[in-house]
C-alpha cells in the first residue's frame, strides 16, 4: 500500500496501518484452531436444524470466481450441508466463470438458480455511472449481485445465507477513494441516475446497504455466514482443490470472473484515476503469508494485462453499452469525480461501519 489512499499513516518503522491493525487486531482474534472448528461446528448444527424438512439449508451467490467456489465446496464436502447455489448474471461473464459454475454445480451435485438481470436497465446504470465520473465503477454490478441474492431469499423465506468473504484473502479493504464505496447508497443511485440516466429502474430493484443491514437481518431474521473465516483457507490451496476435484479453472488475478471487472480494475481505475487494486489484494496475501512483499512489487510493476488486450476490452465495453469507442474515450477523459458530488448518505453508512468496529464484528480497517 502506498500513498495512493491518502489516509494511510506509516509508524516510525515503516510499517502502514493497514499493517498494524492486521497484528494488532485482526491475527489475535483470527486463526484456524480449535476454538473455531468449535464454532464452525456450531454454525453448521444451526444452519441443518433450520433447514429441516426443507428443500435446501442454506444459499450461496457463486460467481465462478475462487471465495464463492471454495465455500460452496466447504459447505457441501465438510460441513454436509444442502446448499442452493444462487447465480445473479449481470451480462459480464467470462466464459471461464460460466464453466467454473458449470462443473461445480454437477460436481458437488447442488441446484442453481440463475436470476437474469434485465440489461437493458443494467446497461443504462453502467452507463450513467460511467458518465458520472466517479470511481465507483463496480457498484451497479455489486448492487445487482447482492439485491438479486436478497431478494430472492426474502421470497422463498430463507434465513441462511453463505458467503465467501473472508479475511485471508481480503484483510487489506480497498479505500474508498479507489472505488471501494461500501455498498448500496440508493439516494447516490438515484442522484446519479436522474442526472444522466434513460430508464426508470422497475425491474433492476436495489436493496439499499441500511435495509439489508438492519431490516433485513434484525426484522425478517436473516443471518449471513462466512466459513472460510473458521477454517485454514489459503488461495494456493483452494485452487489446488478446486482444480482437482472438479476441473475448476483458476484465474489470472482476483475479480477476473467478470469481463467489466477485469477492464475496470485493470485498465480504467488506474489509467483515469492512478488507483491500482491490485495494491491491497497483494498486501492481503502478503499479510497472510501467502505471497512475499518483492513477489507482489514485481507483479505490480507491469499491467495485470497487455495493453493490446485491453484496448480489445475497451472497444467491446463500448460497443456492449451501447456507444462507440470514441464516446467511451470522451468519457475517459472527462474530469474526475467522486460520490461526494452527488447525493448520498455515506455519513448514515459511516455510522454503521463505525458501531460495527466498536462492536467487533468488522477489524479491517474501514475508511
Amino acid at each position: 500500500m502506498d500513498t495512493s489512499d491518502p489516509n494511510i499513516i506509516f509508524d516510525g518503522a515503516g510499517r502502514c496501518d493497514y499493517c498494524v491493525n492486521f497484528d494488532e487486531v485482526m491475527q489475535p482474534a483470527w486463526n484456524a484452531d480449535k476454538a473455531n472448528s468449535v464454532k464452525l461446528d456450531k454454525v453448521t448444527d444451526e444452519i441443518r436444524t433450520a433447514g429441516k424438512g426443507k428443500d435446501f439449508d442454506c444459499i450461496i451467490g457463486l460467481s465462478g470466481g475462487l471465495d464463492s467456489s471454495y465455500v460452496a465446496h466447504i459447505v457441501t464436502k465438510v460441513m454436509k450441508l444442502r446448499p442452493l447455489l444462487v447465480h445473479v448474471d449481470a451480462g459480464w461473464n467470462t466464459d471461464q466463470a460460466v464453466g467454473n459454475i458449470e462443473k461445480l454445480v454437477d460436481g458437488l451435485g447442488a441446484d442453481l438458480y440463475t436470476d437474469v438481470v434485465d440489461w437493458g436497465e443494467m446497461k443504462d446504470l453502467q452507463l450513467a455511472f460511467f458518465k458520472a465520473q466517479i470511481p465507483d465503477q463496480d457498484l451497479p454490478q455489486d448492487a445487482s449481485f447482492f439485491s438479486g441474492l436478497y431478494k430472492f431469499a426474502r421470497k422463498y423465506g430463507v434465513k441462511h445465507i453463505v458467503t465467501g468473504a473472508n479475511h485471508q484473502t481480503e484483510c487489506c479493504r480497498e479505500p474508498e477513494e479507489w472505488g471501494g464505496y461500501p455498498g448500496i447508497d440508493k439516494l447516490l443511485f438515484q442522484d446519479i441516475m436522474k442526472k444522466f440516466g434513460r430508464k426508470k429502474l422497475n425491474n433492476l430493484q436495489l436493496i439499499d446497504i441500511m435495509r439489508y443491514k438492519l431490516y433485513y437481518r434484525y426484522i425478517l431474521g436473516m443471518k449471513v455466514y462466512k466459513p472460510l473465516d473458521l477454517i485454514k483457507y489459503t488461495k494456493a490451496e483452494a485452487e489446488t482443490t478446486l482444480a482437482k476435484e472438479y476441473g475448476w479453472k483458476p484465474f489470472q488475478h482476483k475479480h477476473h470472473e467478470s469481463r467489466f471487472t477485469r477492464f475496470y480494475e485493470d485498465y480504467w481505475l488506474p489509467k483515469k484515476f492512478g488507483y491500482e487494486k491490485r495494491r491491497a489484494h497483494f498486501s492481503s496475501l502478503i499479510m497472510t503469508g501467502e505471497m512475499t512483499r518483492d513477489a507482489a512489487l514485481k507483479r505490480i510493476s507491469a499491467p495485470e494485462l497487455d495493453g493490446h488486450f485491453l484496448k480489445e476490452e475497451f472497444d467491446y465495453v463500448a460497443s456492449k453499452l451501447g456507444i462507440t469507442s470514441k464516446e467511451l474515450q470522451d468519457i475517459f477523459d472527462g474530469p474526475n469525480k467522486t460520490y461526494r458530488e452527488y447525493k448520498n448518505k455515506r455519513w448514515m453508512i459511516k455510522l454503521g461501519a463505525d458501531a460495527m468496529q466498536a462492536m467487533g464484528l468488522e477489524k479491517r480497517l474501514f475508511r
